[in-house]
């Protein structure tokens, strides 16, 4: 067996001898409306993307991953180009790159991807930012009820300005704090849309009566950002009730949010001891702050697999496939991400040695490296441009399927983080490479199942994630602090009215 190497330049050899019992990973293609996701580039004759906006593209993706038992597809979004490399408002590179722009809207992909598969899951991410809370809750309940509960929503409070601008009337966007206090009000109203507003049994379809005006109520949510009467406006959805919650934010306000909602988290990170630290964090805050056990959230880490029959063919495709990437699109990409305008760098400055304490304290943990970088090599800005060309910002894992696959479990190991996001550095080829080779290899050491369970219906998204043993397996966990506002079947109005109010653990302002 090969050893795999990763673009931090580790060397690991099979952790099949652990004692720790080992968990079913989850599965997920990372994916975005765009023609270039991680600046691997569009014009790389072996790369699709660039037929992003066709129909085909997705069917087809979505088929591919549901044949190899992936969990789901998670749809990424930005409603704005990014400008912040080469001076403000400068969106030259990205548009000329196709670096994350243009991009089309990401739920219209789901119904038709949903059409083509039986119980692949879809997160799609909206802003808390692009809409109003009554306006996404439909937009979410019919999504969810047309794919009979195998939708979740990646909650992000934005951070382009760029997209500021066009949704708030000109304005930059608010500061960080006040963008997570606009997410947490609005979450709440979610919430109350889904869960509080209809009672499980408020559709009838009996007696020429479609749904029972006794059995609906309006929220009357008065608060700092939003006024919401309600009643919602979607019946609720007899398969997953509310949307699996996901979150990727990792900044300290992002952390508490997590802790409090989310379901699933994505993280990436660059090494396994690091995200270790981040999955500890969160679900420490998670307990003590909110009462959730071990388990009530998932964490999922970004990584892109380049398989070959040997290392050296992994290698040689690494190599080939970064001759395209695209160095302005990634530094567009690099600069949007962090804040920091890169262009502000010699290309052959050590960026740890001239940068601010900003960008110094993010590369300190910046250990990516290509098969032709040397252990010592140093943080230059066009070392940093080449190395995001491919995977972004999360690791590559190049290797046979089985160095890979001992890569994995090794991450496993060290981090106890649950699954992958998997991304592409050609697409199809990517995928169509992990569905042959990797998930196999997966498979043969227990690692992902052999198959979707058979209920005799699809598979809901939260049934995906915390499987099918419970109960009430498609809603949430009795953990969770939203648990107790759904209005369950055979409460009246004014006994579910009287429950919230004695046992209300959320502030309204």
């Amino acid at each position: 067996m090969s050893p795999s190497k990763t673009s931090n330049g580790t060397t690991n050899g099979s952790t099949n001898g652990s004692t720790k019992p080992k968990k079913l990973l989850k599965l997920f293609a990372f994916e975005m409306g765009t023609p270039q996701l991680q600046c691997t580039n569009w014009s790389d004759p072996k790369n699709n993307s660039k037929t992003y906006n066709t129909l085909d593209y997705w069917l087809n993706t979505a088929k591919l991953v549901e044949k190899g038992k992936f969990n789901g597809i998670f749809l990424a979004d930005v409603m704005g180009p990014y400008d912040v490399y080469n001076g403000p408002r400068n969106f030259e590179a990205a548009a000329r790159s196709g670096a994350q722009f243009p991009t089309i809207e990401p739920s219209a992909l789901i119904g038709a991807m949903a059409t083509v598969t039986k119980d692949l899951a879809f997160g799609v991410t909206f802003a808390t930012l692009s809409e109003q809370p009554y306006h996404l809750a439909r937009r979410l309940a019919t999504l969810d009820l047309l794919t009979k509960g195998r939708v979740g929503w990646n909650i992000v409070s934005s951070y382009l300005d760029s997209a500021a601008r066009n949704l708030l009337n000109g304005e930059d966007l608010p500061p960080h704090h006040e963008r997570y206090d606009r997410a947490e009000e609005y979450t709440q109203v979610i919430y109350k849309l889904f869960l509080s507003s209809w009672a499980d049994d408020a559709v009838e379809q009996r007696n020429g009566v479609y749904s029972n005006p006794d059995k609906i109520r309006t929220i009357d949510h008065v608060g700092k950002w939003f006024t919401v009467p309600g009643p919602a406006v979607a019946e609720p959805n007899k398969y997953q009730r509310l949307p699996v919650l996901i979150q990727a934010g990792t900044s300290s306000a992002g952390k508490l949010f997590a802790a409090q909602h989310a379901e699933v988290v994505f993280i990436t990170q660059f090494s396994p001891e690091r995200l270790g630290k981040e999955i500890k964090n969160i679900k420490q805050l998670a307990w003590e702050k909110f009462g959730r056990p071990e388990g009530s959230i998932k964490f999922l880490q970004l990584i892109t697999p380049i398989i070959g029959s040997t290392q050296e063919e992994a290698e040689a495709k690494y190599i080939e496939i970064q001759k395209y990437g695209d160095i302005e699109g990634a530094q567009a990409l690099f600069s949007g991400w962090t804040g920091i305008d890169i262009s502000q760098y010699g290309y052959d400055d050590d960026i740890t040695a001239v940068g601010t304490n900003a960008v110094k304290s993010f590369l300190e943990l910046w250990n990516k490296k290509s098969p032709t970088d040397s252990d010592n090599v140093r943080k230059t800005r066009a070392h940093i441009a080449k190395q995001i060309t491919i995977g972004g910002l999360g690791p590559v894992f190049y290797g046979t399927a089985e160095s890979v696959a001992d890569e994995i479990e090794r991450w496993v190991e060290i981090s106890d983080v649950d699954g992958f996001n998997i991304t592409y550095a050609l697409q199809p080829q990517t995928f169509e490479e992990v569905v042959e080779f990797l998930v196999p290899e997966l498979q043969r050491r227990g690692l992902v199942w052999e198959d979707y369970p058979d209920l005799g219906r699809p598979l809901t998204f939260r049934e995906q994630i915390f499987g099918v043993d419970r109960e009430d397996s498609s809603f949430l966990l009795d953990t969770h602090p939203a648990h107790k506002l759904r209005w369950r079947a055979g409460e009246s109005k004014e006994e579910f009215e009287s429950r919230i109010n004695k046992k209300r653990e959320f502030v309204e302002e």
